[in-house]
């Protein structure tokens, strides 16, 4: 997967389509979209992700929250050129391909659950 550069990465039609999947399973549409970003970059500035990914910043700290909470993301401050607040940087903790072991052992998890609660229902009806 390459991105187009142009400064800042732009998704490429098969990018959108590794999003979307993420989202159609069950992911965030944001975390989607900034997970297949930052897999990409070696690192990213909030508003090259925003550009990026076509998301407001609201919309990507959000994401952000969620996938520090996973521990998919870590950050670090870089001071301003100018004297505003400190730029914060983004890259992935973990590589993709392990991001993706920890959302399969989710979704088999939840399949797993969803069959066994059927199962009680089940027995409900053979009572």
């Amino acid at each position: 997967m390459f991105m187009k550069s142009k400064n800042v990465l732009y998704f490429t039609q098969r990018e959108e389509e590794f999003a979307d999947l993420l989202t159609r399973i069950g992911t965030k549409r944001n975390v989607s979209k900034v997970l297949v970003y930052l897999a990409n970059t070696p690192e990213a500035t909030s508003r090259d992700i925003e550009r990026g990914t076509d998301l407001r910043q609201p919309e990507v700290s959000i994401a952000m929250t969620a996938m520090m909470e996973q521990k998919w993301v870590k950050s670090r401050e870089n001071k301003a050129e100018n004297k505003g607040r400190p730029v914060k940087i983004y890259k992935l903790a973990l590589p993709i391909s392990e991001i993706m072991d920890n959302i399969e052992r989710e979704k088999r998890a939840e399949a797993d659950n969803q069959l066994k609660m059927i199962k009680q229902l089940r027995d409900y009806i053979t009572e």
